[in-house]
């Protein structure tokens, strides 16, 4: 294994339930960085002792998922990084195989796991195979190609991946799947559950922030907003209509979809944070 040409990268936030599974499922002679969205210094020291591989990185507020995964990759001194997140779990084979396909595809700039890409392939097609998309729960960075620019950070949370794989593809990059490379993936999972209505609230904002902006970024604001203004009208009368029958929680998500929606429109920063203890 060429452990010194591969980095790992992940991000957490209030992620202690599940880290240590994913970081016990990563060879020990592999360089791992975690950013940590907070400054939790309990965290880092519980991690860096009880991993000689692994050095955290404390930004001290959360600053999301692209701008976390940036400050990362830009420590990455090694041909190789892997963005990882923090509820997946590495097959023992999955560095192997990696490095295996990087012997035949030196060209390549992005490539990820097969399993759990929701993707439909014939399995007697040719491994690795092209693809134009990736999820962003396992991607292999080849760090030659990308010149130190990685992710949009004006994304908090959503679309980073499909932004990332658009960009790929517009310099005439390759991106590719590998059935042999094997990352599971819980889904939804990475942040600790003790508050699920405001997950929930942070999920929808978000989300409707992010939908807003990537049209927008890429077919241009009046394209966007004929795209994303059945969402808003559909979130303003669902908010109104929850708050007269006094369902607050429905009323609270709908009018952060709302919020988003327009948030975004007037091009104001993706700032909603969760107020998660």
């Amino acid at each position: 294994m060429k452990s010194k040409e591969l980095s790992i990268v992940i991000v957490t936030f209030k992620s202690e339930r599940k880290i240590y599974d994913c970081l016990d499922s990563i060879p020990n002679n592999i360089d791992v960085k975690i950013i940590e969205n907070s400054n939790n210094e309990k965290f880092k020291k519980n991690i860096e002792n009880r991993y000689d591989n692994v050095k955290c990185t404390l930004t001290g507020e959360n600053k999301g998922y692209a701008t976390a995964n940036n400050i990362g990759l830009h420590q990455v001194n090694s041909k190789y990084a892997l963005v990882l997140n923090p509820d997946a779990i590495l097959d023992k084979n999955a560095i192997n195989n990696f490095f295996t396909s990087t012997n035949h595809l030196n060209d390549f700039w992005l490539m990820g796991p097969a399993n759990d890409q929701q993707i439909n392939f014939d399995l007697k097609v040719n491994n690795p195979f092209e693809v134009d998309n990736l999820k962003g729960f396992a991607i292999f960075f080849n760090m030659s190609k990308f010149k130190r620019k990685f992710f949009d950070e004006n994304f908090f949370l959503y679309f980073e991946e499909i932004d990332l794989c658009k960009n790929v593809k517009k310099e005439k990059g390759k991106i590719y799947l590998d059935k042999n490379i094997i990352i599971k993936h819980e889904g939804a999972s990475s942040v600790e559950k003790t508050n699920n209505f405001e997950l929930e609230k942070n999920r929808n904002w978000h989300w409707m922030w992010s939908t807003f902006y990537f049209h927008k970024k890429y077919k241009g604001y009046f394209l966007a907003l004929i795209i994303i203004f059945p969402k808003f009208i559909s979130s303003f009368f669902k908010t109104f209509f929850y708050l007269i029958v006094f369902n607050k929680i429905k009323r609270d998500i709908y009018f952060c979809r709302l919020s988003g929606i327009f948030n975004s429109m007037i091009g104001k920063k993706s700032w909603y944070r969760p107020s998660l203890d």
